[in-house]
């Protein structure tokens, strides 16, 4: 059985032709069990989530995510994810284009030392991090560890990657004849970046923001060692999430959970848009 084809000449609201629908009874079959599948592992959790948060009405939620250590902790942890997804946004793209562009030795290894923090478990990260900053005896003699700027940095330790490997092949895939066009044309570097280039790597900016985003917001192991998890300091949603759960308040740990979800939700939605009005193929 196939879905019923549009109309030929039909446009969508931005003007662009839209592609008549071609699923098959195979392709239906498989639209199905990933659907259940997705739901299985993904908004079935979700929704069981957002239902404990809402038991007790909307007073216990607000007091859940309004008390001081809770309420603290959230924004120490928002606050740093924002921060160091838009450190991440201008240092992972810079990256990507060195690594794309430029020829250089050692340049294979760096490409392997890019993805250390994806292969780490994050427990392992925390000690790395903890052997290199957080002893004032330590190679680096810099001791940053029980303190917010801990947060920082093992923000920074485990989302390096996301925009690089996103932007990466993005890059490789330009034209570069399109390039040296705006430059015949008497565009200067900066214009070509700006107006040739960076449309074409918004989506895949914004893909490497979003995940980066996510990833700090729920960041917890490489955090366990270095920030000391201090109360009003260091600690973090995900460590009070935990310590609701071990308390038997589960309502509380849902609520921190979804206003997490609901601030990431946002997040996504929010670089789309910017994406789509900065490319011009979104």
């Amino acid at each position: 059985m196939s879905a019923t084809p549009t109309t030929a000449g039909e446009t969508d609201r931005r003007g662009h032709a839209r592609l008549p629908y071609t699923l098959t009874t195979t392709s239906g079959i498989g639209l199905g069990v990933t659907m259940l599948w997705f739901s299985l592992l993904v908004l079935i959790p979700l929704t069981a989530v957002l239902i404990t948060a809402s038991e007790g009405g909307w007073g216990n939620f607000y007091r859940a995510i309004t008390n001081g250590q809770n309420l603290y902790a959230i924004r120490v942890t928002l606050v740093s994810a924002t921060v160091v997804t838009i450190i991440n946004v201008f240092i992972g793209t810079a990256i990507a284009w060195v690594l794309v562009r430029d020829r250089f030795p050692g340049k294979a290894a760096l490409e392997l030392v890019i993805d250390v923090p994806f292969a780490l478990p994050t427990i392992v990260a925390g000690l790395v991090l903890l052997s290199l900053y957080g002893n004032d005896d330590g190679p680096l003699g810099i001791n940053v560890a029980n303190s917010g700027t801990s947060v920082y940095l093992a923000f920074l330790f485990v989302t390096l990657p996301f925009v690089v490997r996103m932007v990466q092949p993005v890059l490789e895939q330009l034209d570069a004849e399109v390039e040296e066009a705006a430059a015949s044309l008497g565009a200067s570097r900066a214009t070509t970046f700006r107006r040739v280039i960076l449309p074409s790597l918004a989506p895949a900016i914004a893909a490497g923001a979003a995940l980066a985003f996510a990833r700090g917001v729920g960041e917890y192991g490489s955090l366990v060692l270095l920030s000391g998890n201090l109360p009003f300091e260091s600690e973090v949603a995900s460590v009070r999430i935990l310590s609701a759960i071990e308390n038997d308040n589960a309502a509380a740990a849902s609520s921190i959970a979804a206003l997490l979800l609901v601030v990431s939700l946002l997040v996504i939605i929010l670089l789309d848009v910017l994406q789509r009005r900065v490319s011009p193929r979104a």
